[in-house]
């Protein structure tokens, strides 16, 4: 299928401007353009898409996507080195599930504290 840059935007909750800034950065591979000029995406360049935002929202940086998507491109050879950038990655967000959740027993001890202080100020 083909999609504009509108819908693309839409489908993924992204500002036009940054898909464009993807591909300017060579996030993504240069987007087919129709006769009038305008951006077409494909099928393919969603998946892409796709995993740009999972890694940033994992926490990855664009160079580190940039490097990334630079061996994708790459022989098989490569695949160990691909394993590598996302179990770090898979190490990073493992990290920040632990904190936010040491965060959020933070939070129930607060507010377990103040249920049992309302409590005791009624009777």
């Amino acid at each position: 299928m083909a999609y504009s840059i509108h819908e693309v935007s839409s489908m993924f909750h992204v500002p036009s401007h940054t898909l464009r800034y993807y591909e300017q950065e060579g996030l993504l591979p240069a987007i087919e353009r129709s006769e009038n000029g305008r951006r077409v995406y494909r099928d393919a360049d969603l998946s892409r898409i796709r995993m740009i935002l999972c890694m940033r929202e994992a926490g990855m940086s664009l160079d580190s996507i940039k490097s990334f998507n630079e061996l994708d491109r790459l022989d098989t050879e490569m695949l160990p080195d691909k394993r590598r950038i996302i179990a770090e990655q898979k190490s990073q967000v493992e990290h920040k599930i632990r904190e936010l959740q040491d965060l959020l027993r933070l939070l129930n001890r607060k507010l377990d504290h103040y249920d049992k202080l309302i409590t005791d100020s009624k009777s």
